[in-house]
This record gives structure tokens, C-alpha cells and sequence, in this order.
């Protein structure tokens, strides 16, 4: 028989980093304007995008089966 037993601390401080990254890509667009908003929220988003991944591979080793 396979069991779920996910790290609930683990899957909080997933949480927690999730809204980090997310706070971390606003901030860093924050005041930006015209040209200077497109050049950093494209590379924003590109960080963004990558650590949200990161995260999700996490995520699904906390709460895979175990056999």
C-alpha cells in the first residue's frame, strides 16, 4: 500500500517562498516606467517563471507517495 505523508512544515515554507518570489518580481518592477519597465519585467518574469518551477519540483517531492 502507498502513503502520503507530506512534510506540512516543507509545504509551508513552499508557501511562503512562493509569495516571496511573487513579492520579489512586483518589487522589483515597482516605480519602473516605459522602456526600462518592458527591459526589467521581461527579465523579471523570466527569474519569476524559473523559481515558481524550482519550487514546484519541490513541492511534488514533499507530497509524493511513498511506497
Amino acid at each position: 500500500m502507498t502513503a502520503v505523508a507530506p512534510d506540512i512544515e516543507g509545504l509551508r515554507e513552499l508557501d511562503e517562498d512562493t509569495r516571496q518570489a511573487w513579492c520579489n518580481y512586483s518589487e522589483q518592477l515597482r516605480e519602473l516606467t516605459g522602456a526600462e519597465y518592458e527591459r526589467v519585467e521581461a527579465e523579471s518574469w523570466t527569474e519569476l517563471q524559473a523559481e515558481l518551477h524550482r519550487l514546484e519540483l519541490r513541492r511534488e517531492e514533499l507530497t509524493a507517495p511513498t511506497a
